[in-house]
């Protein structure tokens, strides 16, 4: 990992997507950054994380997203230039915080960066597409295709939220944060200070009625405002425009479904004008309008659902009624484009007929996701098998996921961080089964803690096994509040898990080394099974990659 600190302006470095976002937010004078780790978006944290202390910033991993964007939020009102970073799934937890805040006025400025997932490589619960909260929290969303415009990005979001003193979102893909490429920098804008000052104004902050009508009716102002950048500014910009004329046929596009259409084209030689948007929301009507005015036939490329292409319509139904749209009847709604999809569609409207070498088959070794040879989640799944076969098991998010493949299949269901606690107390509830739910150490502080509450308070009793390996491994061994380090690298008092366990009243609670005691494992979850209220395993053995 390179020291971002340590280039100077006009200088070209080899960038991550994500490593771009975080140079772009030093350039931009950042001051206050919060994360909780979560792939695509890892590396944003983890790059701040290893220039924490040698520059004006403060930096933290908060124990879930909302908690992240709150904190960014305090920082924001009292003045400072913040960024909150998270993957899609990150943004749900986030969101209760997230449309309020949209209605206030930062005395500072915000950018949030969302990393979605098209295909599920490393978020497989859901394939969620982001840009459906726009319209919902009406946030204006940025979509850079390449490292170069994630910095340049990240730094107009920034301009962009201290002019209208609004969040910024700056929406990224897999395809985005992990794309390596050619970054020119700029120059690094040190802050003077990482204090700000909170002035008491409940017009600006406090979102309740009637006031908060007159907030809404603000920010719907400054969308509109924004609409105006977003309609004269080069970040939505049309590629060949001078064959708007001479072709009947254009291509609408964004995000890193821009490099897929520019390839495409190259490969099939042709010149077509293309619209490619950087600002998602609020779109530039008037900018749209102009390309599609003179069009037959124009066809949109975006991953997903298809936002864009329902935008075209409405649009196209006042200046070109007759425009024929296409986007998914020649691309997939589902999973990530790839280049011979576009090359495909566009052939296919433009009448070329286009051929792919044979797809050569290669023999190969089918191979499951397993855990690392040596870790002590395999002692934890043998055991709680070999004593409770017929058990309900409850999966969760973490390393641990890995159980659900061969040779245990030990997953039974699997929602979203923390969900496994509150699934358990309902099938304890609503059945007469045994339950033992999974949960791994940074997910218990992240989501757990509610669902385990709720779950003591309303008399249940599933056995909860706290897969505690000292580290959040699955996404880069960043710390937690279990592990006695802050973002910033102090040294910190660790927060125990079986501190919070024994201050909800659990009356069974034991705490074991699965590797050096399998036996007592094994008999405790016997034990366990039989009780009338909540019990407790710790499963404590530190992760082979943490460093003690």
């Amino acid at each position: 990992m390179q020291d971002l600190l340590k280039t100077k302006a006009q200088e070209k470095l080899i960038l991550l997507g994500n490593e771009a976002i975080v140079r772009g937010a030093l350039e931009a004078g950042v001051q206050f950054i919060s994360t909780y780790p979560g792939t695509p978006a890892s590396e944003i944290g983890n790059t701040f994380f290893s220039l924490a202390g040698k520059d004006n910033f403060y930096f933290e991993y908060s124990t879930n997203e909302k908690v992240a964007l709150e904190a960014g939020a305090g920082a924001a009102f009292s003045g400072l230039k913040t960024l909150v970073a998270m993957k899609h799934f990150g943004l749900n937890v986030a969101l209760d915080a997230l449309l309020p805040l949209c209605y206030t006025s930062l005395r500072g400025s915000m950018v949030i960066v969302v990393a979605d997932d098209p295909n599920g490589w490393s978020s497989a619960q859901a394939e969620e597409n982001t840009r459906a909260f726009a319209q919902l929290a009406h946030i204006p969303i940025l979509e850079p295709s390449g490292p170069q415009e994630c910095k340049d990005f990240v730094k107009f979001a920034f301009e962009l939220s201290q002019e209208f003193e609004i969040p910024i979102m700056v929406r990224i893909t897999t395809r985005i944060s992990h794309q390596r490429a050619v970054v020119k920098t700029g120059i690094i804008k040190k802050p003077q200070t990482t204090k700000g000052k909170f002035i008491r104004e409940q017009k600006r902050f406090v979102t309740m009625p009637p006031r908060v009508l007159e907030m809404k009716k603000e920010l719907l102002e400054k969308i509109k405002k924004i609409k105006g950048i977003s309609e004269k500014n080069e970040i939505n910009k049309i590629i060949n425009d001078k064959q708007l004329k001479a072709n009947k046929i254009g291509i609408v596009t964004s995000g890193v479904s821009y490099l897929y259409v520019m390839e495409a084209l190259e490969k099939l030689n042709l010149d077509l004008p293309v619209l490619k948007l950087g600002f998602f929301y609020p779109s530039p009507k008037e900018k749209i309008n102009k390309f599609i005015k003179k069009l037959q036939r124009v066809l949109v490329v975006e991953e997903l659902e298809p936002y864009l292409q329902r935008l075209v319509k409405r649009f196209a139904k006042d200046v070109n009624h007759k425009l024929k749209i296409y986007g998914k009847s020649h691309l997939p709604e589902v999973g990530e484009l790839r280049p011979e999809y576009v090359i495909s569609a566009i052939a296919s409207l433009c009448g070329k007929k286009v051929s792919f070498p044979p797809k050569i088959k290669v023999p190969a070794v089918a191979r499951k996701p397993r855990f690392c040879p040596g870790c002590p989640y395999w002692s934890v799944f043998a055991a709680v098998k070999k004593a409770a076969p017929n058990a309900i098991y409850g999966g969760g998010i973490g390393c641990y996921m890995m159980s659900s493949f061969p040779p245990f299949e030990m997953q039974d269901y699997l929602l979203c961080m923390g969900a496994s606690l509150g699934v358990a107390h309902g099938i304890r509830k609503a059945t007469d089964q045994k339950v033992i739910t999974f949960v791994g150490d940074s997910s218990f502080y992240h989501a757990a803690i509610p669902a385990f509450i709720n779950t003591v308070f309303n008399q249940s009793n599933p056995v909860v096994i706290i897969m505690d390996n000292y580290i959040t491994a699955m996404t880069g061994q960043q710390p937690h509040p279990g592990v006695g380090k802050s973002g910033m690298g102090k040294i910190v008092p660790k927060i125990k898990i079986e501190d919070i366990v024994r201050a909800c009243q659990v009356k069974h609670l034991k705490i074991i080394d699965p590797v050096k005691n399998q036996k007592e494992l094994e008999k405790t979850i016997k034990e366990f099974l039989n009780k009338k209220e909540v019990s407790v395993i710790i499963a404590r053995h530190p992760c082979l990659f943490v460093r003690k």
